[in-house]
C-alpha cells in the first residue's frame, strides 16, 4: 500500500509541476508584489473602480499561488505519514491519514487541469446566466424551477454570489423563466459548459394516471460585459416598458412601477429586472443584461459562421439537447457530449455538477490543441 501511495505522489508532484510552468507562478508572484506597490501609494484610492479592479486581481493572483502551496504542503505531510508508518511496521492510521491528503490534493489538482482551460478571452468574468421552460406547460414549468434550484446550489457550493435579477412564475407550478446575474471567479468560463437544452424524465406529479413524461428547459449563458467594450445600441431600437413589480405583497408590497422590461426591437432580446425597489435601478440592470445577451448573440453568429466554413461540423450545436436527467424508470444522468454519466440523481439535482463541467471544459480545450493552425 505504501508502495502504491508513493506512486500517487510522485504523479501529483509532476502535474503540480507542469501545471506551476502553465500558470507561470513566478510571473504571477512578481505581480502580486507589483500590485502590493502600487496599492502602497497614497492616491491608490483616488480612482476608486481602477482601485478595486486592481485588488480583485491580486485577490485572485494570492488565491492560486496559496492553492499551490497547499497542495505542495499536502504531498509533503503524505510523505511524512507513509515513512511514519514504515518505521512502526506499517501503521494503518498514518497510512490512512496519507491518503486523505493525497485524495484532496487530487481533486484540487483536477481543478487547477480544468482551470487551465479557462483561458477564453471572457471566461474570468461574471456571467448572465437565464433559464426558460420549453413547451409542455406546468411540466416544463416545474422542471425549470428544478434546475434554477439546482444551480443556485451549485453556485453557492463555488461560493459565487447568484443575484435573481426577474424570475417569471408559472400559472400552476414551477417558472417559464429566470434571469441571474451570477458573480464570482471564472463564473462565465464554468457556467457556459451548461448552455443549451436540458431534458428530464419522470413520472408526473401532475398527472393523475401517474404516466412517464418528457420535460424540456433551456439554458443560456453570456459574459458580464465591462464598460469599455463597445455595444452598440440604439435608443430607438428600444422599447422600454415598466410595470409593477410582482411580490408578496402585505405591508412591503411595491405599489410603484419600479420593474423594467426592455424589447430589443431588431433582434426580438427582452429583458426584465424588478428585483430593486428603484426603478432607475432596475433599468441599468436590465441594460446590462441586454448589452451581455446581445454580445453572447454576436459570438454564437461567430461562432456558426466559422463552423460553417468547416467541412466538419461540431456534433453539438449551441442550444441543441445537452443532457438528460431520467429519474424513471431507471435513475441516471447523462451528458449527452462528454458521455459521463451519474447515477445518483440527487447529489446531480443539488448542485453537484463540478463532474460535468470540468469533463466538457476537459474535451473542449482537447479539441481546440488538436484543430489545425490553418484551414486546409
Amino acid at each position: 500500500m505504501s508502495n502504491e501511495l508513493s506512486s500517487k505522489i510522485d504523479d501529483l508532484k509532476e502535474r503540480l509541476t507542469e501545471l506551476r510552468g502553465i500558470f507561470d507562478l513566478p510571473q504571477k508572484q512578481a505581480r502580486l508584489e507589483e500590485l502590493d506597490a502600487i496599492s502602497q501609494d497614497p492616491s491608490f484610492w483616488d480612482d476608486s473602480d481602477r482601485a478595486q479592479e486592481l485588488m480583485k486581481e491580486r485577490g485572485e493572483i494570492e488565491g492560486l499561488l496559496e492553492k499551490f502551496d497547499a497542495q505542495q504542503t499536502n504531498v509533503e505531510e503524505a510523505r511524512v505519514f507513509i515513512e511514519l508508518s514504515e518505521e512502526v511496521g506499517g501503521d494503518e492510521d498514518s497510512l490512512a491519514e496519507a491518503r486523505n491528503l493525497l485524495q484532496q490534493t487530487e481533486r484540487e489538482v483536477e481543478s487547477l487541469e480544468t482551470r487551465r482551460m479557462l483561458g477564453g478571452e471572457h471566461d474570468d468574468h461574471n456571467a448572465i446566466f437565464s433559464i426558460n421552460s420549453g413547451a409542455g406547460g406546468t411540466e416544463s414549468q416545474d422542471w425549470a424551477d428544478m434546475l434554477l434550484r439546482m444551480y443556485l446550489r451549485y453556485m453557492e457550493k463555488k461560493g459565487w454570489k447568484a443575484e435573481i435579477t426577474d424570475k417569471q412564475d408559472g400559472e400552476e407550478a414551477g417558472i417559464k423563466g429566470a434571469d441571474i446575474l451570477v458573480k464570482g471567479e471564472y463564473a462565465y468560463g464554468m457556467l457556459k459548459a451548461e448552455a443549451g437544452v436540458h431534458r428530464l424524465v419522470r413520472i408526473s406529479p401532475f398527472d393523475s394516471s401517474s404516466r412517464r413524461h418528457t420535460s424540456f428547459a433551456a439554458v443560456s449563458v453570456a459574459p458580464e460585459i465591462d464598460d469599455d467594450i463597445e455595444i452598440e445600441i440604439n435608443d430607438s431600437d428600444l422599447r422600454i416598458d415598466t410595470y409593477r413589480a410582482s411580490g408578496a405583497g402585505g405591508q412591503h408590497v411595491n405599489r410603484t412601477d419600479s420593474a423594467v422590461r426592455i424589447t430589443h426591437q431588431p433582434t426580438g432580446i427582452v429583458v426584465q429586472c424588478q428585483n430593486e425597489r428603484s426603478q432607475h435601478k432596475n433599468r441599468a440592470t436590465a441594460m446590462k443584461i441586454l448589452r451581455a445577451k446581445l454580445y453572447e448573440k454576436e459570438l454564437r453568429e461567430r461562432e456558426e459562421r466559422a463552423a460553417a466554413e468547416h467541412s466538419e461540423q461540431k456534433d453539438v450545436a449551441f442550444g441543441s439537447q445537452i443532457r438528460s436527467y431520467v429519474l424513471h424508470p431507471y435513475k441516471q444522468v447523462k451528458d449527452l457530449r462528454t458521455g459521463v454519466t451519474i447515477g445518483n440523481t440527487d447529489s446531480v439535482l443539488d448542485g453537484d455538477l463540478d463532474e460535468f463541467i470540468e469533463a466538457y471544459l476537459l474535451q473542449q480545450g482537447g479539441e481546440t490543441e488538436e484543430e489545425p493552425a490553418e484551414a486546409s
